[in-house]
């Protein structure tokens, strides 16, 4: 059976998001840009679920780019959080990478669903 990596990895995605939320919440008192993200980072793993049952292929491109919208804002929020020092340099390297990678992969789904 094939595996959906864009299904796994964008909940992968929305458990760490989910922590970093927990620590930015508990640990630095920042509750603006943090909801901001936690609502952002964890939108794109539930818009690719339910573009898993789209009801066309006009429906699943629609889903999907709503993920893309939600992984573009989520990178917005990293790199503003990292810019305010509310998230240091190493969870900055270790948040990025998978949002880039959340980028390039919805990306090229929408473009290949067109």
């Amino acid at each position: 059976m094939k595996q959906n990596i864009i299904k796994i990895k964008s909940f992968d995605f929305a458990v760490a998001i989910v922590d970093l939320y927990k620590d930015l919440a508990n640990n630095k008192k920042e509750y603006v840009m943090s909801r901001q993200l936690l609502k952002s980072g964890t939108s794109i793993g539930a818009n690719v679920r339910e573009a898993e049952f789209a009801q066309s292929r006009a429906d699943f491109t629609s889903k999907m780019s709503i993920s893309l919208k939600e992984a573009n804002e989520t990178d917005y929020w990293l790199d503003l959080l990292h810019a305010t020092e509310y998230i240091n340099k190493e969870e900055f390297n270790r948040f990025k990478p998978k949002s880039q990678e959340m980028l390039k992969l919805l990306v090229s789904i929408v473009k290949s669903s067109k």
